[in-house]
């Protein structure tokens, strides 16, 4: 199946800057590009569920859209629309997603097609898509990884020893329509970079995790990261 029309945020196209410049490939070359010269006109979060009618496997709205879902409110303008799907199901999502210019970044800093039917290198975990090569970057996809033995666990893909179920990763924001990436396991996916914006993420969420998912919070920082500063606001 293929995704259905869909729409956007109602900005118009934004630049994805950040400090290093990314690369764009083709079959033919490589050209490295300033990031200002890949903008971006993300997907609406109401439409991804429309996007991906024909994906059969579990898919999270993720990054900043996820910490704006649980709190109900915009917090800030959000330059791109990040969707988590797992390891697993990189073959059905793109599939669905057959039609359109989809890249790896591939190693991370550089971008190259990934062709429908190619399996992902298991270093891979950015995949970025747009409708067609012409049309600014529209949707972002996070690979994650769950057990090898136990594709019902999710494994963090910076440290193997924090897991936990799969069908635990949709926070209280979830609906019929689509799922919300937990609060708390967003924010540890953030807390690697601290970004201005990861920064203001947390101080947004943090105050309105409940217990178990502060706690929860708490507990793998100090595992993964001891004296990461924000263990502080977690207290």
């Amino acid at each position: 199946m293929r995704p259905a029309a869909y729409g956007v945020s109602g900005r118009g196209p934004r630049s994805r800057w950040s400090s290093a410049a990314w690369c764009c490939s083709s079959s033919a070359s490589r050209s490295e590009v300033e990031p200002h010269e890949l903008p971006w006109e993300p997907v609406a979060p109401q439409d991804l569920p429309r996007l991906l009618a024909g994906f059969d496997g579990p898919w999270w709205l993720a990054g900043g859209w996820a910490i704006d879902a649980h709190l109900g409110r915009t917090t800030r303008v959000h330059e791109d629309t990040d969707v988590l799907v797992l390891r697993r199901d990189q073959h059905a999502v793109r599939e669905v997603l057959a039609d359109w210019d989809v890249h790896a970044a591939d190693p991370p800093g550089r971008l190259r097609p990934w062709p429908v039917g190619e399996t992902l290198p298991m270093s891979v975990h950015d995949v970025w898509c747009r409708p067609d090569h012409g049309s600014p970057w529209a949707l972002q996809l996070m690979i994650d990884d769950t057990d090898p033995h136990d594709s019902a666990t999710w494994v963090y893909r910076r440290d193997a020893r924090v897991r936990r179920p799969v069908a635990t990763l949709a926070g209280q924001a979830s609906d019929e329509h689509r799922a919300v990436l937990a609060p708390e396991v967003q924010l540890l996916q953030k807390s690697k970079g601290r970004r201005p914006k990861d920064q203001a993420d947390f101080e947004a969420a943090a105050p309105f995790l409940d217990s178990e998912a502060r706690t929860w919070l708490h507990e793998v920082l100090d595992l993964v990261s001891p004296g990461h500063p924000w263990v502080e606001g977690l207290s």
